[in-house]
């Protein structure tokens, strides 16, 4: 289970071997592989290809072929991945280009003044208070942010809490809710999450944000509020 087989294997179009885990150089676990190859060998695979009908033809083994064909072959193979990364990556990326370089890159001018403000002014971020407010089936979270005279429109804050079993992580955008006084460019922000989760599964976070920049490719900084 390795490799594009442990993405594309099930019963109908072959066999695996293994749990799917790094066992590094285990000699013990070779002699598990070894042996469960060999019985897998012996009891499936060479029965089921010299079983044949009255003409000479191993039905299962050909149905077995014909699923993996009809399964496989669209997705696993160099056609599809040269199609998606173009559509996917290669023509977005020059669609990017285009944008950023006509009148004279002034977009990318844009981008580049963002990023010399992010670089006198992200460390001067800070969190404030912390409030969370519980009822019947939600968390309402509020927290203090000072910006320190960085443009607001040039940061995004969200609520984050790590996926359950493997699953996406949740992402709430919290939004500023109330002005700080006496503070340049402070503010309130707010968010609600259901209350299915305890709060402390949750905390806040300020990235960088600007219009057609990948975050976090192109600017990576990240502030935790814990």
């Amino acid at each position: 289970m390795d490799g594009w087989w442990a993405e594309a294997y099930t019963p109908e179009v072959g066999w695996a071997l293994g749990d799917g885990q790094e066992h590094d150089h285990d000699p013990a676990w070779d002699a598990t592989e070894a042996d469960a190859l060999y019985e897998r060998l012996e009891r499936e695979v060479i029965p089921e290809f010299y079983t044949r009908d009255q003409n000479g033809i191993p039905t299962a083994w050909v149905a077995r072929m014909r699923e993996s064909m009809a399964r496989l072959t669209p997705r696993f193979s160099a056609d599809r991945a040269v199609r998606e990364y173009t559509e996917q990556h290669y023509l977005p990326a020059a669609a990017v280009y285009r944008d950023r370089s006509q009148n004279k890159g002034a977009v990318g001018r844009q981008m580049v003044d963002w990023q010399h403000a992010l670089d006198s002014k992200w460390d001067s971020l800070r969190f404030g208070s912390l409030r969370v407010e519980t009822n019947a089936d939600r968390h309402l979270f509020e927290v203090e942010i000072f910006l320190n005279d960085l443009d607001p429109n040039a940061v995004g804050v969200e609520l984050y809490a790590d996926g359950i079993n493997g699953g996406d992580p949740v992402r709430e955008e919290m939004k500023c809710a109330q002005p700080l006084p006496d503070a340049s460019h402070g503010c309130v922000y707010r968010a609600a999450v259901p209350a299915s989760r305890p709060a402390k599964d949750y905390t806040a976070r300020v990235m960088p944000h600007h219009d057609g920049v990948v975050v976090p490719l192109e600017e990576s900084r990240i502030l935790w509020q814990r």
